[in-house]
């Protein structure tokens, strides 16, 4: 199906009226393309043409062009849009489609996250690795809560660890992560497990770092299964949380008696490591 944009052009001052009048008119949402242009979509060339002349009649104008056609789009490939290297201390994130991706470094990360989350754009993803890199021991022995794209379990033996398990919830999601585990030619060294972390974390102790960037909630109740896997040596890394999340996070980190030794923050995402309970 081919599907009709119409751009309006709201007068000052009447853009949420014109916007709620299109939504209304269309059935559809309107994006607010440049703070004076409404962009309006309709599912056919037919309804499309009636929204202009409706909006003609109602108000005499407004209309700056349409309909027109969208052209359709492959959302198989849209998410590329944007991204590029990141560079977050000694490890790069590559998307394969980028010329360096061909002849990776040894801390180079070639990832795409296709369905899953995970691939260096968000601030969240970016102080877990970052606070990694400060911490991760030659030889450790890592898990990854939540591993999504697999994006922190590749970087962990990139960076130097022996071996990584990822653990999440979502099916597809252990997919992506095998592909780029593949890619990056680490699948002997990282494996993705399937299953609740609450109950898998404590089944794979002792392990030298936990990785868990999750929802703040999430975070703080997997807290006793994340010291029995540490079984009081080594260091935990928590993201997920925005900065206004700290000082719960840190009063839950208390409680449980894990001390915090580092923090970091990105764009408003914050990320602290803690040691657990001896």
């Amino acid at each position: 199906m081919s599907w009709w944009s119409i751009e309006v052009g709201a007068p000052a001052g009447r853009k949420e009226a014109v916007g709620a009048w299109l939504v209304a008119c269309t059935g559809h949402a309107v994006e607010d393309k440049d703070g004076h242009t409404l962009l309006a979509y309709a599912p056919d060339e037919q309804i499309a043409s009636r929204v202009v002349e409706e909006l003609g009649r109602e108000t005499g104008g407004w209309i700056t062009s349409g309909p027109t056609v969208v052209q359709p789009v492959d959302w198989s490939t849209r998410w590329r849009e944007g991204l590029d290297i990141r560079r977050i201390g000694r490890v790069s994130i590559i998307p394969s489609w980028q010329a360096q991706a061909a002849n990776p470094g040894p801390h180079d990360v070639v990832l795409d996250p296709e369905t899953a989350f995970g691939s260096g754009e968000h601030g969240s993803t970016r102080v877990a690795l970052e606070l990694m890199d400060r911490l991760l021991q030659e030889g450790a022995v890592v898990l990854d809560l939540g591993s999504g794209s697999g994006i922190l379990a590749i970087a962990a033996v990139k960076l130097g660890a022996a071996r990584a398990t990822g653990i999440e919830i979502e099916p597809d999601s252990i997919a992506v992560a095998e592909r780029n585990a593949a890619r990056n030619q680490v699948s002997d060294r990282v494996r993705f497990l399937e299953g609740d972390a609450a109950d898998l974390a404590p089944l794979l102790k002792p392990v030298d770092m936990v990785l868990s960037n999750i929802l703040r909630l999430v975070n703080a109740a997997v807290l006793p299964e994340i010291s029995t896997a540490l079984q009081g040596r080594g260091t935990a890394i928590f993201s997920g949380m925005e900065l206004a999340e700290a000082d719960e996070f840190r009063q839950a980190l208390s409680e449980a008696e894990f001390r915090i030794t580092e923090e970091a923050i990105d764009s408003g995402w914050w990320g602290v490591a803690a040691h657990p309970p001896a």
